[in-house]
């Protein structure tokens, strides 16, 4: 029978994020990350068995968690919302909004995992049917417009502050639903 672990994968995880949300994620070695710890580098290896499968397990732990709530707006109607969500996101998370709009997931990654690969790919289903379901119950509303009012919009919004490690300004909250207000029709009465 074997110990019992001492750091969970959440642990390990929120480690490797806090180094990345430092130094980038080239710093978040296997090494680096046990250190933070106080831990064995050989038990991170034990988990995880790469630096590659510990942060893509990172960024796809990341991607989920902030899907969940623009994929809940959007189940509700709430287009608006549903683009609020990113900065008002990255302001609760700021460490997890800068590892998703300033590094590529290519970056965390050299090599993406094969035990991984159906996360991969179904890693943004979840947003693309809440958007195809979205324009579907407004037919009014083109996809293509949502996508860049909901999407790129505040992607684009937030970046340069958190490039600047600042958290977004309350401007770009009103800049977002200006955008989003110009961008999409309102919703039937």
């Amino acid at each position: 029978m074997g110990r019992t672990a001492k750091f969970g994968q959440d642990q390990i995880l929120d480690a490797a994020l806090a180094i990345t949300a430092d130094a980038g994620p080239g710093a978040a070695t296997m090494g680096a990350v046990a250190a933070r710890l106080g831990a064995q580098t050989g038990s991170l290896y034990h988990r995880f068995g790469s630096r590659d499968l510990m942060l893509a397990t990172l960024w796809i732990r990341t991607v989920r968690a902030f899907q969940r709530g623009f994929a809940d707006a959007l189940a509700e109607g709430d287009a608006r919302g549903a683009a609020l969500h990113t900065p008002r996101w990255c302001r609760r998370h700021p460490a997890e909004g800068a590892l998703l709009v300033l590094h590529r997931r290519q970056e965390l990654a050299a090599r993406w995992p094969d035990e991984l690969g159906t996360d991969l790919d179904t890693l943004n289903a979840e947003v693309a049917d809440a958007l195809d379901a979205f324009a579907a119950r407004r037919p009014g509303v083109d996809r293509e417009r949502l996508i860049f009012a909901t999407v790129d919009v505040p992607y684009g919004a937030v970046r340069r502050h958190l490039l600047a490690r600042r958290p977004p300004p309350p401007l770009v909250d009103e800049l977002i639903t200006a955008a989003c207000d110009a961008l999409l029709p309102p919703p039937a009465a």
